[in-house]
């Protein structure tokens, strides 16, 4: 296996209620890439985040995952997430009575699996909560508890920073945001990357994209890859949508 191969994904199947979700997943990421999953509401961008992490409500009926070499298929989330990989969710949680900067100490702990000096933690947070432009009194608040919407995405890019996962798989981070807060989440993912680590957007619009340089756009369409292109493939969906796309069907099966 080649050192730069990070995620592997073969042949994924999954069901959600015996519905089934996805249906022949085949995805390659390296090191040091930007890939991007973009489709129309319900194609299965979201269940193809939670399969990597293997959430119990998504059931595999067939394919693997392989992370960082390791066959992580089976693992349980919180296993994945230890080995590595991170998810920012659509509606991050609120949770009363856990600061942002305790939950945020906790979880390096825990994922680092040593006790994190306390002043070199403020430090960091420090840096990061300046340039992501985070009111830094928000890191002695409930975590999310009476944040906005753009407060809430912030946060799941400092969590990012902080943690500093091999695998970033950032779900919808960009919905409902305004023009300057996608810019700063734009700017936190180009903080967080580099040539050790890779990025999975997972998007149904183009606006984060428009301040990233992106190495491959992937077009989901009812559970299947459909088409797999260059960043300009997401300006043409910006601009055509996904009508030429037939469903279910990938480009294999169009030949």
């Amino acid at each position: 296996m080649s050192d730069k191969k990070l995620l592997e994904i073969k042949d994924l199947y999954v069901n959600a209620d015996k519905k089934e979700i996805l249906k022949g997943i085949n995805l390659n990421i390296n090191k040091g890439e930007i890939h991007v999953i973009m489709g129309p509401n319900g194609s299965g961008k979201t269940t193809t985040a939670n399969a990597i992490l293997n959430n119990p409500i998504y059931q595999k009926k067939q394919g693997s995952i392989v992370f960082d070499g390791e066959d992580i298929t089976n693992l349980k989330t919180d296993e994945i997430a230890r080995k590595g990989v991170f998810m920012s969710f659509q509606l991050p949680e609120e949770i009363p009575g856990i600061s942002v900067n305790n939950f945020l100490r906790y979880a390096k702990n825990k994922i680092t699996g040593e006790n994190v000096k306390i002043s070199d933690f403020k430090l960091e947070l420090m840096r990061y909560t300046r340039e992501l432009k985070i009111n830094p009194k928000n890191m002695s608040r409930s975590l999310n508890v009476g944040f906005s919407g753009g407060e809430k995405k912030k946060n799941e890019i400092l969590q990012m920073l902080v943690l500093n996962p091999k695998l970033a798989i950032l779900d919808e981070t960009d919905s409902g945001l305004d023009v300057d807060a996608i810019k700063t989440v734009s700017k936190g993912i180009e903080m967080f990357k580099n040539e050790n680590n890779a990025v999975l957007i997972i998007t149904h619009n183009t606006k984060i994209l428009h301040s990233l340089n992106v190495d491959y756009v992937h077009i989901l369409v009812n559970g299947k890859i459909v088409k797999t292109g260059a960043q300009e493939l997401a300006s043409t969906i910006e601009k055509d949508g996904y009508s030429e796309y037939k469903l279910g069907e990938s480009e294999n099966e169009k030949k």
